[in-house]
């Protein structure tokens, strides 16, 4: 440790990257966030929130990084939570994925995250932008599903599997259920009002981490009927989102397979729009 890092208030560590906080609400997550340059502790400029999901590496605080430039340039506060795996069962990758594992809310668990941060900083609270990748995708637009109206926006980057809007099929393939499990009704007028991303490489085609097999804890009917690929299966979400009147941007990236640094250009960019007023 340096001399500066001995002798540093605590606020040092909250300003620009910052380390890892542990929840308050359950001190097994954990959280990091990052404030732009321009934000002012004795100002009054209310600053928009964007929530980064990881994937199943739970590299948390490097897509927060990752993110950094769109956050300077928008004077945008980054939030990354961090779901570690082995939860309850050390073998255990997908915990967080599905919104609910072993008794744990992992959507209520974020939002008080948001809460706890927005006590601390003047961030847009009611409202975030949320992108995730791969898990963190799954994460996102089941997270849709159960609140949209803390939602401003959402980019959902290549899932390996998809929910849709189905109540003929059971949670989690499709939304029947949902609501004796969580307590949150489907709110189609509240999803409308979500402006929708779904990007993905036109490469990202892999099987093998996709395919869900039926000795997976997590097998169920119909769970691999959306397509054999990330990619179709993300059409497959497209074309159910606007069969109930969700008009969603698609945004295929050239050459980029199952890479989240490959489609963050189209996510800023998409972000970017949506702060300006645009989308």
């Amino acid at each position: 440790m340096s001399a500066r890092e001995q002798t540093a208030p605590l606020n040092f560590y909250r300003r620009g990257r910052t380390p890892f906080f542990a929840s308050r609400m359950d001190q097994r997550f954990s959280w990091c966030c990052y404030m732009p340059s321009g934000y002012d502790p004795a100002g009054e400029t209310v600053h928009p929130l964007a929530v980064l999901v990881h994937g199943s590496l739970r590299d948390a605080d490097i897509l927060r990084d990752e993110f950094i430039d769109f956050a300077e340039e928008q004077q945008c506060v980054l939030l990354a939570p961090l779901f570690p795996a082995g939860i309850h069962d050390p073998e255990d990758l997908h915990n967080y994925k599905h919104m609910i594992y072993h008794g744990i809310r992992y959507d209520l668990v974020l939002l008080d995250m948001i809460e706890e941060l927005a006590a601390r900083y003047r961030v847009r609270r009611d409202r975030v932008l949320m992108h995730g990748f791969s898990g963190g995708a799954q994460f996102a637009h089941r997270f849709l599903y159960l609140h949209p109206g803390r939602l401003r926006a959402v980019s959902i980057g290549a899932p390996g599997t998809v929910t849709l809007p189905d109540d003929s099929a059971s949670w989690w393939v499709g939304i029947k259920g949902m609501e004796e499990i969580f307590g949150q009704r489907f709110d189609v007028e509240a999803m409308r009002r979500v402006a929708v991303q779904l990007v993905v490489g036109d490469a990202d085609i892999e099987t093998w981490d996709v395919t869900v097999g039926p000795k997976s804890p997590f097998w169920m009917n119909g769970i691999n009927d959306s397509g054999d690929t990330r990619v179709e299966r993300l059409h497959t979400l497209e074309k159910r989102l606007k069969a109930i009147g969700i008009e969603p941007r698609f945004d295929t990236v050239p050459g980029v397979s199952h890479d989240g640094t490959g489609i963050q250009g189209p996510v800023k960019a998409f972000f970017s729009g949506i702060l300006a007023g645009k989308d």
